[in-house]
């Protein structure tokens, strides 16, 4: 049984987050187990509040773990503070050898609220970008993380490549806020791979970015390259997108068990 960790915040409504990581580990055959980082008040109309766990908790949930069970991979996720992030990476170096490691920089929920403190930024780039395997900023992430206008193609290059040198092994710059096709951008360090795909049409898009950087993570404690893992992240996560359906009022989640309950006729 292969195991991934995910260390991220709840979603009240299930769609993002702890989880939509859950969810996503599961529905790729891997056992998911999770460190909270912070609890949100959140449905499918935006995020409402959040409240961080404590620090030496959150360093705590990271020990136990580690202390007791093979980790195979890690997916982290939302980190809202400065001595969130601390506490990870403290608890993180202690390990003699990492796991593979997907971080998705979350920063911005789709209804605007921020996820990651202004203050915050530049002690997740010193302290997680350079434990982690792989990156997967969204264009607005990696605008604010670089400071830098991207609008095409070349920039996603340009992007990936000062993100490189920010620490992490391999980039993946996702593309669904360029006009046109939503084409992701992979640099695994030595070449560009550039992956196409239409533009779904819904609006049911809620907790997309969790739940491909998770599927991402399963495919690494599967043993998958780089590569083969963030595509076959990617047709898990387009599947999920297709039949995302209606929850609430607003955005809705994407579907992440959807080939399993098809496969039972439900």
């Amino acid at each position: 049984m292969f195991r991934a960790l995910t260390i991220a915040g709840s979603d009240t409504c299930g769609g993002a987050g702890i989880q939509a990581d859950l969810k996503s580990f599961s529905a790729n055959g891997v056992y998911g187990m999770s460190v909270i980082t912070a609890v949100t008040a959140q449905n499918t109309m935006g995020v409402f509040g959040i409240q961080d766990i404590n620090p030496e908790m959150i360093e705590a949930q990271v020990d136990v773990i580690f202390n007791d069970i093979r980790v195979d991979a890690i997916k982290i996720g939302m980190v809202s503070k400065i001595e969130s992030i601390k506490s990870i990476s403290k608890s993180l170096k202690k390990v003699g050898k990492l796991p593979m490691i997907v971080l998705d920089p979350v920063m911005i929920s789709k209804s605007g609220f921020n996820l990651l403190s202004k203050d915050a930024k530049e002690t997740l780039i010193h302290e997680l970008f350079p434990l982690a395997t792989l990156i997967t900023p969204n264009l607005p992430e990696a605008e604010e993380i670089l400071g830098i206008e991207i609008k095409t193609l070349d920039d996603m290059k340009q992007s990936a490549l000062k993100l490189k040198e920010l620490g992490p092994k391999a980039v993946l710059v996702k593309g669904g806020h360029l006009e046109g096709e939503a084409t992701d951008l992979l640099f695994d360090g030595k070449e560009f791979i550039i992956l196409p795909q239409k533009r779904i049409n819904t609006t049911h898009t809620h907790g997309t970015g969790c739940t491909l950087s998770s599927a991402i993570a399963a495919n690494l404690a599967k043993g998958m390259t780089i590569e083969a893992a963030v595509r076959q992240g990617k047709k898990y996560v387009t599947t999920a997108i297709e039949h995302g359906f209606e929850l609430g009022k607003g955005v809705g989640p994407t579907n992440h068990f959807y080939e399993l309950y098809k496969k039972a006729g439900i």
